[in-house]
């Protein structure tokens, strides 16, 4: 009931005009090795919970999928309950056939252990799931002031068949802004991944599976969904490394602009301390004057990310849901 009464507190407030996203990418490396780290970031956002309204973490909440990690991540989200939402994605090292197999199979017994269904979907916020009590695929509706939203979680690598579903649901939801957020979408060159690219679904055991199951890579995905959609207005990923960065604003076939973003710091980034050091992104939308903010910050060190690619803002955004021409 407390994030029922922090809607009515956002909707009633003066910040109508305003919505602030927290973006946690990958945390495996903290989930492995620096729990403290992990327990920093959520400690931050639990305390600025009256200035957040939604946490999105983009996959790979783990490194080895192994029980040791879950309970820590499992431990450092309950934090969070009743006090902000926040929507989980499942990334390749949350899934395979045992520990420290990744994605070689579509197995993602312990993330629906730890964070179970019957638990998830009583939290305000949560709409559904495309498979009956798993959360691999799930979507969420919240508002932020008059602003509606539906928020799309999609699995590593998302099948045919889940992209059919999605479609399904953004249909229903055309008076609602679209957020998709998924593990592997956008490559560090700021185009979205492709054949030629590194890390993609298809180079994993799951990327053998054909015809419904068949993978999706990030560009497939765009063609098959996002850019059908007049809603679908931002996409955040994680899961390649490089820089671990990078934005891209694309026409949909309404003549929209789609927010497209990746953000990763885990270990095997270029210049990753600690396997991030922390850092996370927060996106402040200002509707009034149309503009998105993106600033990257450490709760851990306490600390701001001053150079350009984590610290910007789009001016002259369309931030409205828009409507079919």
């Amino acid at each position: 009931m407390l994030f029922s009464a922090l809607l009515l507190v956002s909707a009633c407030s003066p910040r109508l005009q305003q919505a602030t996203f927290v973006l946690l990418p990958d945390t495996q490396t903290y989930a492995e090795k620096f729990p403290e780290i992990l327990e920093a970031q959520v400690n931050w956002v639990a305390e600025e919970a009256a200035n957040i309204n939604l946490v999105l973490q983009q996959g790979d909440l783990t490194q080895n999928n192994n029980d040791l990690e879950w309970q820590r991540v499992q431990s450092a989200f309950k934090r969070l309950k009743g006090k902000v939402p926040y929507v989980l994605a499942v990334g390749n090292h949350d899934m395979g056939s045992a520990p420290g197999k990744f994605a070689d199979v579509r197995n993602t017994e312990l993330f629906n252990k730890y964070f179970p269904y019957q638990i998830m979907a009583t939290l305000p916020a949560f709409g559904g799931v495309y498979e009956a009590n798993k959360l691999d695929n799930a979507y969420y509706l919240l508002e932020t002031g008059k602003h509606k939203w539906l928020v799309l979680t999609l699995e590593f690598g998302p099948r045919e068949k889940v992209i059919a579903w999605a479609n399904e649901v953004v249909t229903k939801h055309q008076d609602r802004t679209v957020i998709v957020n998924t593990h592997a979408y956008m490559y560090s060159d700021s185009t979205r991944q492709t054949d030629k690219d590194y890390w993609r679904a298809q180079g994993y055991g799951i990327g053998k599976d054909t015809g419904p199951d068949a993978v999706n890579d990030g560009e497939q995905l765009w063609k098959k969904l996002v850019k059908k959609h007049p809603n679908i207005r931002f996409v955040f990923s994680g899961h390649v490394l490089n820089t671990g960065v990078g934005t891209l604003v694309s026409i949909n076939d309404a003549g929209l602009p789609v927010y497209q973003m990746l953000a990763n710091y885990q270990e095997g980034v270029q210049g990753s301390v600690k396997g991030g050091n922390g850092w996370l992104r927060i996106l402040k939308l200002d509707f009034k004057n149309n503009s998105i903010s993106v600033q990257t910050y450490s709760p851990y060190l306490k600390e701001y990310r001053q150079d350009e690619a984590h610290n910007f803002k789009i001016e002259h955004a369309l931030l409205k849901p828009g409507k079919k021409k």
